[in-house]
C-alpha cells in the first residue's frame, strides 16, 4: 500500500514538472509583452517607465514653474497625456526647462525625449528636428504698460523711437524685425520672457512681443499694470518636437492628438490651464503628417 501511494505521488510530481517544462512558465517570471512595436521610442519609454519632457518654466497658462517646483500649464498637461498613453505616471516625468534658444539642441543631444514648449513649427527648425502636431495655433501680439496709448500695433515701431523685447531664438523675435527701423537699437533680447516683463515694468522697453495667450497670462497677473494692444499679426502653429527621423514616434503623437480632440481630454487640459486666461476652448487643428 505504501509503495502504491509513493508511486502515485511520484507520477503527479513528474506530470507537474513536465507541464512546467513544456508550456507553463511561472506567471511571476514570464516576460511581459509591450503593446508597442519592438525597437520604437514608444517601447523604449514604456519599458523604462519614465520620460524626459522639455517645456517652458516662465509662461503662465502654458508652462510656468510653481511654488512647489513643478511646472504647470497647457503644454504640461499635453505632456502628461503623452506620458500616460505610454504607461508612464506623472510622477515619473522628468521636466527640464527648454528656453527658445535650446529646444532643438536638447532633442539632438538626447537630453529630452519630447519638447512641448510653445514651439512654433517652421521649416528652419524642421531641418534639425521633427514636429508632431500642430496642437494649437497662437498669434503674435504686443503687451504694453496700461497707461501707454502710443503703441497700437507693430507699425508703431517703424519710426525707430521705441524698443520692444522678445526672447533669443524665438519666432516672435524674428517676426518683429521687419517692423523695426533699427534692429540693433530697438530689439532687446533675453533668454526668458520674465526678463522682458521686468524690462517693461522698469521702462527699459516699451513693449513685449510673443504669442497672445502667453501675454494674456502676464496681463492677468499684473494687477492692471499691462494690457494687450492692437490685434494679433501672425499665426503660430505650436508643435511637439521629437528627434529628427523618428517617424513612428511622431505618428504615435499625431494619432494621440486626434484622439484627445475627440474624447474631451484636450478641452479639459485647456480649461484647467490656459482657459483661465482665454475661456474659448480652441478647436484642435489638423495635424500635419508630412
Amino acid at each position: 500500500m505504501r509503495l502504491k501511494r509513493f508511486a502515485a505521488l511520484a507520477a503527479v510530481s513528474v506530470l507537474a514538472f513536465g507541464a512546467a517544462a513544456c508550456g507553463g512558465e511561472d506567471p511571476g517570471t514570464a516576460p511581459t509583452t509591450s503593446k508597442f512595436e519592438a525597437g520604437t521610442t514608444m517601447e523604449k519609454l514604456n519599458k523604462a517607465g519614465k520620460i524626459t519632457i522639455g517645456t517652458k518654466f516662465d509662461q503662465p497658462g502654458f508652462g510656468l514653474k510653481g511654488l512647489d517646483g513643478k511646472p504647470a500649464g497647457f503644454d504640461v498637461e499635453i505632456g502628461k497625456i503623452i506620458a500616460a498613453e505610454l504607461g508612464i505616471s506623472a510622477d515619473k516625468i522628468n521636466w527640464i526647462a527648454t528656453p527658445s534658444a535650446v529646444r532643438e539642441e536638447v532633442l539632438e543631444k538626447g537630453d529630452a525625449d519630447v519638447v512641448i514648449a510653445t514651439y512654433t513649427i517652421n521649416d528652419k527648425r524642421k531641418e534639425r528636428i521633427d514636429f508632431a502636431g500642430p496642437y494649437y495655433v497662437a498669434g503674435q501680439h504686443l503687451m504694453v504698460r496700461s497707461d501707454d496709448s502710443s503703441i497700437t500695433g507693430p507699425d508703431s515701431f517703424k519710426d525707430g523711437a521705441k524698443k520692444v523685447c522678445s526672447v533669443q531664438g524665438s519666432t516672435p523675435a524674428t517676426n518683429i524685425e521687419k517692423f523695426l527701423k533699427d534692429k540693433a537699437t530697438q530689439l532687446v533680447l533675453f533668454d526668458v520672457y520674465t526678463k522682458c516683463v521686468d524690462a517693461l515694468k522698469n521702462k527699459q522697453v516699451d513693449a513685449v512681443t510673443t504669442d497672445n495667450v502667453i501675454l494674456l497670462g502676464y496681463v492677468s497677473q499684473s494687477n492692471g499694470a499691462y494690457k494687450l494692444t492692437g490685434s494679433k499679426f501672425t499665426d503660430e502653429p505650436y508643435g511637439i518636437g521629437v528627434k529628427k527621423g523618428d517617424a513612428k514616434f511622431r505618428a504615435f503623437i499625431n494619432d494621440l492628438l486626434e484622439k484627445i480632440y475627440a474624447d474631451g481630454r484636450y478641452a479639459k487640459a485647456w480649461t484647467d490651464t490656459a482657459g483661465k486666461f482665454d475661456a474659448n476652448v480652441p478647436t484642435g487643428p489638423a495635424v500635419n503628417r508630412y
